[in-house]
């Protein structure tokens, strides 16, 4: 495969190609993951393989068949052969819902190691839960972190840790500071990061919202009319990284509050948007129901809405911070918040110009509920004040 960039996920995935489970790989849509299930059946060593992409008429006709052993005839006449294992890849599961109790029926039956992509984590919850409890494993593909956009460019970048601890270091904020910028400002799918002109990664972040809405949605939901849902998620962008108010969004949009929480729902269950939750330690003294939101992609954050320089970067903060652990946030009645906790042991402060009073008021925060470990994170260079994070190096 030319041009092959190794995702973090990869190593995850190819040790799992062994394993008698299936693997079954979810995230956006042009994330990456036909490229993944490909290079996955290039890199095995087993020349008894096949690829299936459901987008494909003849393909969906070929495991819609009633009768289960036709299908292993038809596979036979291509030439696998069923005595031994065999690997099969099946591409957009989620455009053929039948297709799951075939793959149960070939797994129970046959020496067959499936790795299936699909676009909706609520398909894969309630319909690969059901009838393959333990049979499977799934791995969520996001859109690139700055660490793998850094790869898709060609640039050299030290390998982070959650970056706690680190000092800014201006010399890695001059040589990287362009791509981050980049980064916040279009995100991370690999064509619009691979795409040189900012009109062309505009094309593509508009056609992978229009193929959500008019392709995945219709496939995965009964929503037939996506003007209101479109509204919404325009709606989320612009109140990206603040509390979220149904009452408030239904009111706005004009959806019913139900309806609302359906569509959020879906929007999480499609990885378009994550609720994180505030962390309840002290009850009477915090606001513990209503979560954050955040737009798992900033290209698309930036497609939706106009936001300011501030809400892109906690966004992009967030999106990044999510692939080290559970994300969480601290909230007083007061108005006094801590930004993100991290897995219950890190309070995180996001500003884009960090100061001496940030990390202050951070750590008197952090001691209403037991952490001892703070990080500032900044996205631009402070005139006094070095003991901060800067995002890039987050990775």
């Amino acid at each position: 495969m030319t041009n092959y960039k190794e995702r973090l996920i990869y190593s995850g995935l190819k040790d799992h190609l062994s394993k008698r489970q299936i693997t079954i790989i979810t995230g956006l849509r042009r994330t990456g993951k036909t490229t993944l299930i490909k290079k996955l059946l290039e890199e095995s060593e087993s020349g008894n393989k096949a690829y299936f992409d459901l987008e494909r008429i003849d393909n969906r006709e070929l495991f819609s068949e009633k009768n289960y052993e036709n299908i292993i005839s038809a596979l036979t006449s291509r030439g696998l052969d069923f005595r031994k294992k065999v690997l099969i890849a099946i591409d957009e599961v989620q455009l053929l819902p039948g297709i799951v109790s075939v793959i149960k029926y070939l797994y129970d039956n046959y020496p067959i190691k499936f790795i299936v992509t699909g676009s909706s984590s609520y398909y894969i919850k309630n319909l690969f839960s059901e009838s393959l409890s333990g049979r499977k494993k799934v791995f969520e593909l996001c859109t690139l972190s700055f660490r793998e956009f850094l790869k898709f460019k060609d640039v050299s970048f030290l390998l982070p840790g959650t970056a706690a601890g680190k000092k800014f270091i201006a010399a890695e904020y001059e040589r990287l500071k362009k791509q981050y910028d980049e980064f916040i400002r279009y995100g991370g799918f690999p064509e619009v990061v691979l795409s040189k002109r900012a009109e062309d990664k505009r094309d593509i972040l508009n056609d992978i919202l229009s193929s959500y809405l008019n392709i995945d949605i219709k496939n995965i939901s009964d929503i037939r009319d996506q003007k209101n849902l479109h509204n919404l998620m325009k709606m989320l962008a612009a109140r990206a990284g603040t509390r979220l108010d149904y009452s408030k969004l239904s009111s706005l949009t004009g959806i019913s509050r139900p309806s609302v929480y359906n569509y959020m729902d879906l929007l999480e269950n499609t990885f378009v948007i994550t609720r994180v939750p505030v962390i309840a330690k002290n009850p009477d003294r915090e606001i513990v129901k209503a979560p954050k939101v955040f737009i798992n992609d900033n290209g698309l954050l930036n497609q939706l809405a106009e936001v300011s320089s501030g809400v892109q970067f906690e966004n992009a903060v967030f999106n990044q911070l999510k692939f080290y652990g559970k994300l969480q946030y601290y909230s007083l009645k007061t108005g006094k918040e801590i930004d993100f906790i991290l897995n219950g042991k890190t309070a995180i402060e996001v500003k884009e110009t960090a100061t001496e009073q940030d990390l202050v008021r951070i750590k008197n925060l952090s001691k209403n509920i037991g952490i001892s470990k703070q990080m500032i994170v900044g996205r631009y260079p402070s005139p006094t004040f070095k003991d901060f994070v800067w995002g890039g190096d987050l990775g």
